[in-house]
Parts: structure tokens; sequence; C-alpha cells
């Protein structure tokens, strides 16, 4: 008898050894990337600030959360001091991560600035590359600062203080030649709070983000392609069916950003829109419960195509006496409401179709002249 309760007694100290044994082996573990982001004391989580920064033509956003930073793009070339000085004025000493969604210049073009001044720890960077000035010296800039290019794979999860951060795009290693549909996009979420990017993400990107399975629902929308009507289709938005959207774009900039498309999509669905080009640089604070921002919505609806507003969406034609925009070095000719138009290698003209054709030119693919 004696001995039988002996032999219990092991086998249940036994069984104790072994269950204190995993406890400690699950506490030493860092635990699997997609682990939810644990809460600050008594439940409370830490403050999260998204600062979208106004730089023009173009993006650079903050976002602050825990002692932790993360930038997503930095403007064009000469934006990137502005963008060190808007920073470093918010105590940023150093970047958790930096995001460059794609190798545009009004998104890369200042990143060199802020790979050169500050610490970086994880610099995303999508898989393509262009032959431009500007990518050239955020690659130079790389190498000067030895920092490893780290390439977004969708369903990846980071964490970035008490808040967290899904890749969801791009979804495609092949875009052919449309940069703007290798964005890189991202899921920010901070407790019951939730943020939308996608760089200039287009309607085939935007389509490939539907369809990869992840939950887009959220709470603010950082509208694609600066708030042209190639980005925001109708059923991108009402997969992210947000409060609010954010347009990053520049006051009378030559694209006619925000269109006139975009903002009905959004007027329609009952959509709060704040835009840089009208208020600044924006704000918006979230205590996981509740955003607030620095500013009222804008309620103007006014588009950037000359002569239209949110509820007219008629292009005009450009400037008067010019029929087409060329790009000498490619060797297309535009239209001039077209949302690819040349920034560099441009002549504005004022010829016929034939006499364009004649000189060798060929039509863009994308607005048909």
């Amino acid at each position: 008898m004696g001995r039988k309760t002996y032999k219990n007694r092991w086998k249940k100290n036994l069984l104790t050894f072994f269950s204190i044994f995993l406890i400690l082996l699950s506490a030493c573990g860092n635990g699997p990337p997609e682990a939810e982001v644990q809460s600050g004391s008594a439940g409370k989580i830490e403050e999260l600030e998204v600062h979208f920064i106004d730089v023009g033509q173009g993006d650079a956003t903050l976002v602050k959360c825990g002692g932790q930073s993360m930038l997503i793009d930095a403007g064009e070339n000469d934006k990137g001091t502005l963008v060190q000085n808007y920073i470093r004025k918010q105590g940023v000493k150093k970047l958790d991560y930096l995001i460059v969604t794609h190798p545009d210049s009004d998104h890369c073009g200042g990143a060199d600035v802020i790979i050169t001044k500050y610490d970086v720890d994880t610099v995303i960077m999508p898989n393509y590359s262009k032959d431009t000035a500007s990518y050239r010296d955020v690659v130079q800039a790389l190498d000067y600062k030895h920092y490893q290019v780290t390439e977004p794979k969708v369903g990846d999860i980071y964490r970035l203080g008490d808040a967290k951060f899904t890749i969801i795009a791009p979804n495609k290693d092949d875009y052919g030649n449309e940069a703007n549909n290798y964005s890189v996009g991202i899921l920010l979420e901070h407790g019951g709070k939730k943020f939308v990017f996608t760089g200039d993400a287009e309607e085939e990107a935007e389509r490939d983000i539907i369809n990869n399975g992840i939950d887009l629902s959220a709470d603010v929308l950082k509208a694609g392609h600066h708030g042209s009507r190639t980005a925001s289709m109708g059923d991108f938005v009402s997969a992210v069916c947000p409060e609010y959207a954010v347009i990053s774009c520049g006051e009378d900039n030559e694209y006619g950003h925000p269109h006139a498309a975009t903002l009905n999509t959004f007027r329609s669905m009952g959509i709060k829109v704040f835009r840089t080009d009208e208020q600044g640089s924006l704000i918006a604070c979230s205590d996981g419960s509740e955003i607030t921002w620095n500013a009222p919505p804008s309620d103007t609806w006014k588009a950037g195509e000359p002569g239209l507003s949110g509820s007219n969406a008629t292009v005009k034609q450009g400037s008067k006496g010019v029929t087409y925009i060329l790009n000498t070095k490619t060797k297309k000719f535009h239209k001039p409401s077209c949302d690819s138009l040349p920034t560099e290698n441009r002549d504005d003209s004022a010829q016929s179709r034939e006499e364009v054709i004649a000189q060798g030119y060929t039509p863009c693919g994308r607005c048909n002249p």
C-alpha cells in the first residue's frame, strides 16, 4: 500500500515537473510572427500617431507608437531635408522601419537623405527598380550604410510598439512596367483601429489585394496614387469601407490630383476626406478605440482638374494651345489629362495627331490619344 502511494506521488511529481518545463520553454521563445501585440499595463495601449506629412506632390507618412517609429516614403528629391526636419521635431532619433513603396521619385526621392541621416533597423522595398537618378541615390545611400533590403511578403506581420502592420501588397512578382502596381501596401492595426496604405497601387494591384484573403476593413484609407482615378476603385474602397480617406497631393499639381472620379467615390460612400494640398500636414491619433485629428475634414470636394468639382467628372484637355504631351525619351505621346504624363524628357506640343506620329511618336496605351 505504501509502495503504491509512493509510486503515485512519483508520477504526480513527474507530471508537475514536465508541466513547469513546458511553461518555461514557451516563455523563452519569441512566439510566431503573427502573435498578437500585448497591451501595456492595466490593459491600456500606448497612443499611435500617424503623420501625413505635406510634401507637395508626393507621399511621406510618419507612424509613431510606444517609442518606435516608421516612415513610409519620403517625397520628391527636394523634400528629403524637409522630411528629416519634420521627423526630428517629432522627437524621432532612429527609425525602426523605412518603407519605400516603389521607385517613383515622388515617393523615393527623399529617402537617400533619411537613410544617410538616420539609423534604420529594417528597410522594406519591392523587388522592382528604375534606372533613374532618384532611385540610384537611394541604392547608393543603402550601400553607404551597409543596409540590406527586406523584400515585402504578403501576410508577414511586424510589430511597432503596441501596434502591428501586415504586408498586403504587392501580390505578384510581375506587373510588367507598371511601377505603381509594385507598391508595398500595409494594413496598420492599433487596438480596434486600422489604417490601409497602398502607395500608388492602381486597379490591377487593388484587385489582387482584395483577392489575397486578408480582411481589409479599416477606419482610414490613405488614398492610392494621390487621389488619381486610376486608384481607389469602387470595389476596393468598399472592401476597406473606411470612415476617413487621406489624399496626399500638391496644390495645383500638373496631374490634376485628386481627380473628380475619386472624390465622387468617397462622397457617394459618405467617407470624410482629408487633403494635404488644402490642409497641410495631417495627424491622426489613436488610443485603440477612437481616432482624433488635428483638423476637421475638408468640405470643398474640389477636384484638381481645372474647372472640375467632385460632382463633375468631365475632363478638360489641358492648357490652351497644347494638344499633346510628348515624352522625348520613350517616344510616347499623351493627352494633357493623362495620369502618366512625364515629369522629365517632356515637350508640350500644339501639333495634330498625324504630325506627332509623323515625328516617330506612338500613342500612350493608357489614354490612347
